[in-house]
């Protein structure tokens, strides 16, 4: 293992060359970071990018760098505000297949690991998801090395010669604290938690309506959880005795996710707990799996929903901020669930706005076709089994009361 003061991109990338590396609290900032500092004497390059929470890459960047990503999330928001980031519009269960098929080309790939087991062999730690298609096609490895990074189980472990180059991490990873509740997300929950039963296994995503769910569940039995990124709120429940994935179809026993996104208490959780393991994406979020899984409630979020129940997650404002993301693989799984359910879960406005719309702003991310259960804080919409006009009066009746005249005027 060498100092950070030793890399050389030069070295190793070579002109045209595509690099990627885990995203969000996974980023190898030691080396994005070098990156940035050494892309003048580096020939151009294009960068496929997950969720941004670092702030490393700024538009002004693109002098040397063309800049790809499936979302909007996080730092990306500047990149595609500044017209400089290109947006994949494609469902993450797509993503592994396009990486190994080379549609999507990856030639270099920068990781977060941990520090090695007794055998020698290093975790990829807070992610797995696409990394590990990432790996199968990448002429490039190079790591960084933190001892704040958990040993995680997974699809794959890394031995020494896996590198071809490791160097000593200079900061240890990313944190995110718990989302703060609030009226609006604490009455979302309430809609959302009485769907959830004994023996349900959980997929959700990150902030203040999921922590609000998984609050509430204290006196559920034996829940799962198969989902593609977690926070610091599944560790109360694990601990309480309340996750404890005895009833899942699948993976007995065993929680299953792709990203770790929390705090240095979700990693100390994590760090050789068998009880929980990451896998990649084409695991994740892959339909012949999740086919598989019983009761499974998908609780996931959009940024507006039309009165016919189709849903835009990725533009507000004419602006990229979303993704398609696993949304619709994970709806259509729970849609086919045996006693499963797809909820979605959002606040009725957004500022002085509807959230609730007769027309999309933005596009289709999930159509009317695989709608499920949609909630806010003003009730719960089940729009299985019912046609247009029931739809209509369904999202009507939870939208804010404030706006469902003019709802009503425009549709």
């Amino acid at each position: 293992m060498t100092d950070v003061a030793a890399i050389d991109f030069a070295r190793w990338l070579r002109p045209g060359d595509t690099v990627l590396w885990g995203q969000a609290n996974a980023e190898p900032r030691t080396l994005t970071r070098a990156l940035v500092a050494q892309r003048h004497a580096l020939a151009r390059l294009r960068l496929v990018l997950g969720i941004d929470l670092s702030r490393t890459l700024q538009p002004e960047h693109a002098d040397a760098f063309d800049f790809a990503s499936y979302c909007g999330a996080g730092g990306n928001r500047a990149l595609a505000g500044a017209g400089v980031l290109d947006i994949l519009p494609c469902s993450y269960s797509q993503l592994p297949a396009l990486l190994r098929q080379g549609s999507l080309k990856v030639d270099v790939v920068l990781l977060q690991v941990s520090m090695p087991d007794a055998q020698g062999r290093y975790s990829l730690g807070l992610a797995n998801d696409l990394l590990i298609a990432a790996l199968d096609s990448a002429r490039v490895v190079i790591a960084e090395c933190h001892p704040d990074v958990p040993w995680t189980h997974g699809a794959r472990t890394l031995a020494a010669d896996d590198f071809d180059l490791l160097v000593h991490a200079a900061e240890p990873p990313l944190e995110n604290l718990p989302a703060p509740s609030c009226a609006i997300s604490a009455a979302i929950a309430r809609n959302v938690a009485q769907w959830i039963d004994d023996g349900a296994t959980l997929q959700l995503g990150l902030g203040a309506i999921p922590d609000a769910v998984l609050a509430l569940l204290g006196d559920r039995r034996d829940l799962g959880l198969h989902s593609g990124v977690i926070g610091d709120g599944v560790v109360d429940l694990f601990e309480r005795g309340v996750l404890t994935n005895a009833r899942k179809s699948i993976d007995a026993g065993t929680g299953i996710a792709g990203v770790l996104m929390g705090s240095q208490r979700l990693y100390r959780f994590a760090h050789r707990n068998p009880a929980l393991q990451l896998r990649g994406s084409d695991y994740t979020h892959a339909a012949d799996v999740l086919r598989r899984i019983d009761r499974f409630v998908a609780i996931n979020s959009a940024i507006e929903v039309d009165l016919s129940g189709q849903v835009n997650a990725e533009v507000a404002g004419g602006n990229y901020v979303g993704a398609v993301g696993g949304a619709p693989d994970f709806i259509r799984a729970a849609q086919a669930s045996q006693g499963g359910a797809s909820i979605i879960a959002l606040p009725a406005t957004a500022g002085a706005r509807s959230r609730i719309v007769v027309r999309l702003s933005g596009p289709v991310s999930t159509p009317r076709c695989d709608a499920g259960i949609f909630v806010t804080e003003h009730g719960i919409a089940d729009l299985r089994g019912l046609g247009l006009e029931q739809r209509r009066q369904r999202l009507l009746d939870i939208a804010a009361p404030e706006h469902r005249a003019a709802l009503e005027a425009q549709a």
